[in-house]
């Protein structure tokens, strides 16, 4: 089923497209959120890609739906929306369920990540990316 995500927060989250945030020690977060028609890997209608990277650049963590991964359950299905929890996996699925919650739920994991590794997560500057 295609469907139109229709929410107070989908303007919100489409405004972090191109930005990349600066935090302590080197460490960015880089946005990439573009609406497209809705389609059956993607019928929210969205396409993105939030990254957490350390100072060399390497990505430790990822939600996007480039590719899809295969469910562990429902007999290897496919699914687009998904998150690496780690530079090294592959992917597992993520549950859409609206702009706000996905965003949420991206800082969520990001604050995890750096605390993992004693990084504060405080943004110290942004750049707006290419519109602004």
């Amino acid at each position: 089923m295609i469907r139109q995500v229709d929410d107070h927060g989908l303007e919100f989250l489409l405004a972090f497209d191109g930005r990349v945030h600066f935090l302590e020690g080197g460490y960015w977060i880089k946005f990439e959120i573009r609406r497209m028609a809705g389609t059956p890997t993607r019928p929210h209608g969205l396409s993105y890609s939030f990254t957490l990277h350390a100072p060399s650049g390497r990505r430790l963590l990822g939600f996007d739906n480039a590719h899809g991964v295969r469910t562990r359950r429902g007999r290897g299905r496919t699914e687009y929306d998904h998150w690496h929890r780690t530079e090294r996996d592959p992917g597992r699925p993520y549950v859409f369920k609206d702009a706000v919650k996905l965003l949420d739920d991206f800082f969520d994991e990001v604050e995890r990540t750096l605390k993992a590794r004693g990084v504060d997560p405080t943004v110290i500057a942004v750049d707006p990316g290419d519109d602004e």
